[in-house]
C-alpha cells in the first residue's frame, strides 16, 4: 500500500464521518485523461479507482440525483421528524 503523496492541483479530500482517519481523495489527472479516487486509512491508500475523463458526467448525474432525491424527502418530512 502507498503511503500519502500530496494531491495535484486539482483534488480534494472528503472526511469519512466515521472518522477514524478514513478519507477519500478526487484527484483529477489531465494529462492522462484520469480521475482517480483513491480511499485513505490512517495515511495509507487501501485502495483506488480510475475513472475515465468521459465518464465523469455520468457519476456527477448519479450523484445529483442522489441529492435531489434526499432533498425531496427532508422537504416532505413533517417539521418534528427533521434533524437539526
Amino acid at each position: 500500500m502507498a503511503t500519502a503523496r500530496p494531491l495535484p492541483e486539482a483534488g480534494s479530500i472528503f472526511l469519512d464521518a466515521r472518522g477514524g482517519d478514513r478519507a477519500l481523495r478526487v484527484s483529477w489527472h489531465h494529462e492522462s485523461g484520469l480521475v482517480v479516487l483513491s480511499l485513505w486509512r490512517d495515511n495509507v491508500c487501501a485502495g483506488s479507482f480510475r475513472l475515465a475523463v468521459d465518464e465523469v458526467p455520468e457519476l456527477i448525474s448519479m450523484l445529483r440525483a442522489g441529492l435531489d432525491t434526499a432533498y425531496e424527502r427532508v422537504l416532505t418530512q413533517p417539521v418534528a421528524h427533521r434533524t437539526a
